[in-house]
């Protein structure tokens, strides 16, 4: 099915060439170039339909970003590239606690104590 969508694709949306004996490269349209790279990447982007582990959507990679963004937009900026790793190191793993339905205050108060709840590997 995706083989047939992409070939229609391709035929809608043809490469454009440089003119004979010219060197430069031509600018491609968005439409080529989404064709292109679903044809390269079509596996991965497929994924979802064979394995039923893997989201169709990106959603919840766009939620991860939602706070680090509205920290940006209320403060500025981060203070330093410290800072913001150790904001990023933090945000990552307590999402990832959530993600494996681990309750986080539990799991912040075994941390301060020393004994933090290592999440599980895929």
């Amino acid at each position: 099915v995706t083989t047939r969508i992409l070939a229609d694709g391709a035929f809608f949306h043809p490469q454009r060439l440089p003119p004979p004996g010219s060197r430069r490269r031509v600018k491609q349209t968005p439409a080529y170039n989404l064709v292109a790279r679903l044809r390269t990447h079509r596996d991965e982007v497929m994924r979802f339909v064979t394995d039923l582990r893997v989201p169709f959507d990106n959603n919840q990679a766009e939620r991860d970003l939602r706070m680090p963004k509205l920290k940006q937009k209320v403060s500025g900026c981060f203070r330093s590239p410290e800072g913001a790793a150790a904001f990023a190191t933090v945000r990552s793993y307590l999402s990832t606690l959530r993600k494996q339905s681990i309750d986080l205050y539990p799991a912040l108060v075994m941390t301060f104590r020393g004994q933090p709840p290592m999440p599980h590997l895929p």
